[in-house]
């Protein structure tokens, strides 16, 4: 068929052309069809180690205050709510990865703080907080 020639109803070599395949969308093929949106804050390995590593000052600083285990693991517990504070803060206006190793760090604290206090409780038969 040539340029400015009719079309004809049926076209032999149309038999051989393998027909159009719809994409799976494993492989795309074209430009998104939807947005990318990208988050403002991402979260980094640097900024979770970062906030890990402020918040473990942060709980040894307050852990060395205490005498013995009641007064350890109050400082233990008011500091880590400090953080937790601080952490909820930095979700909504700050760097989430910061926030994030600030409350893994902050719920390993409290781990180690119960274990004392466990240990404590088992080894004297007297509950150590009160």
């Amino acid at each position: 068929m040539t340029i400015g020639e009719p079309p004809q109803p049926y076209d032999p070599r149309a038999a051989f052309r393998p027909l159009p395949r719809t994409p799976s969308g494993l492989f795309p093929a074209g430009p998104p069809t939807r947005p990318t949106y990208r988050e403002p804050h991402p979260v980094t390995g640097g900024g979770v180690a970062a906030g890990a590593g402020v918040a473990a000052v942060w709980l040894l600083l307050f852990g060395l205050l205490g005498r013995d285990v009641a007064t350890y693991a109050w400082w233990t517990l008011i500091a880590g709510l400090v953080a937790w504070a601080a952490a909820l803060l930095l979700v909504r206006h700050g760097n989430r990865g910061v926030a994030t190793g600030v409350a893994i760090v902050v719920a390993g604290g409290w781990s180690i703080a119960a274990a004392v206090v466990a240990v404590r409780w088992a080894t004297s038969g007297d509950w150590p907080l009160w």
